[in-house]
């Protein structure tokens, strides 16, 4: 059985609509397939977001309304501040880079979602995540997308079986133009369909997150040093939540080449500086492993890894230190490797799991 819904007397699936095109499509979608589609939007942060707004919850009702079907709004504004946004600060506190995604997915939108879609007797969840997945004798398998320019494998790496066997994702094969092309012929409403996508963080404005952390943590603005990594003081910065490692532009300080964030340390609140060649790592420590199928694969193997979303991927080798905690060794050096991050781990096109990068 692949990802779609096996066949029985009109299914009632739920949707997660964010009011964008893809969660659309898949509405209209399903509901052309016979299934009793109940469109469900979650309301998560109170303003500002570009992302599950009220005007997000607002659209989303529209489409509903034109595919007649019924929609249901979930306030998780408090879930995301506790589960998303005070862990996200904090670790821009702590000198690391976040990818607050991953836990949304995991928590939120196949979490609280899930959990109201059964309360309304739904079987399934669709989503417009550009992902595939399978389910063979051993369990239930996620895939990459096969549009690799749209694939969001990455942030749903750290789902269960469970979630998985109650999930449905009907753009698998799809490309975005044919998604376009979808929602123009089904007249889905022209502010869906023709509606930019940002790649940033939902609740980040353009300002960057530097401010939006200072208004959680004023504590963060906190002057320090910046220094090379041998210790060659070259200026001060104003907190070190404003730096994330590989960072280049508005380091705020003259040198006669290109200097990149190496390593932010919080204890001695010191950013620390060097060269490109110098900001490569041979390998690092993955905390908090989740494997999808629930066991660790074969550790006497490569895999490919991928050390942020639009990372190509690194063949690397693990050796566990623990249940939850793996030393990674790459292949070849890789540049920027920010603690804070997911590291996930691909066998060809298969997801099996990954865990948060820490340095070794």
């Amino acid at each position: 059985m692949d990802s779609k819904i096996e066949q029985q007397d009109r299914p009632r699936v739920a949707v997660g609509m964010s009011g964008g095109l893809d969660s659309s499509v898949v509405a209209a979608m399903l509901k052309e397939q016979g299934m009793d589609v109940i469109g469900l939007t979650l309301h998560m942060f109170k303003e500002g977001s570009r992302c599950c707004s009220l005007e997000d919850v607002q659209r989303a009702q529209r489409v509903c309304d034109g595919l007649g079907i019924r929609h249901y709004t979930l306030n998780a504004v408090d879930l995301f501040e506790d589960t998303i946004i005070k862990p996200f600060v904090d670790e821009y506190a702590r000198g690391r880079t976040p990818s607050p995604c991953v836990l949304c997915n995991q928590h939120i939108k196949f979490g609280i979602l899930h959990t109201r879609a059964q309360q309304l007797g739904c079987s399934h969840v669709g989503t417009g995540h550009y992902v595939r997945i399978e389910q063979q004798p051993d369990g239930w398998h996620l895939f990459k997308g096969r549009d690799a320019k749209k694939d969001q494998s990455y942030f749903l790496h750290r789902l269960s079986q469970e979630q998985l066997a109650r999930s449905v994702f009907p753009l698998e094969g799809w490309d975005k133009d044919r998604v376009r092309a979808y929602a123009t012929e089904n007249n889905l409403p022209v502010s869906v369909s023709q509606q930019s996508e940002s790649q940033d963080l939902c609740f980040i404005t353009e300002a960057g997150p530097a401010p939006f952390v200072e208004k959680y943590r004023p504590d963060v603005r906190r002057q320090g040093d910046i220094k090379r990594s041998d210790g060659e003081a070259l200026g001060t910065h104003a907190g070190i939540h404003r730096y994330t490692v590989g960072q280049r532009k508005g380091l705020g300080i003259a040198a006669g080449e290109p200097l990149y964030v190496k390593e932010i340390d919080p204890v001695t609140n010191t950013v620390f500086v060097d060269v490109r060649s110098r900001v490569q790592c041979a390998g690092c420590r993955i905390e908090d492993v989740h494997w999808i199928s629930g066991q660790a694969p074969d550790p006497d193997r490569d895999y490919t890894v991928r050390l942020r979303y639009r990372h190509a991927g690194v063949v690397s080798r693990f050796s566990a230190i623990d249940d939850a905690t793996l030393e990674l060794t790459f292949d070849e050096p890789q540049f920027a490797v920010a603690p804070g991050q997911a590291a996930v781990f691909y066998d060809e096109d298969e997801v099996l799991g990954g865990g948060w990068i820490a340095p070794l």
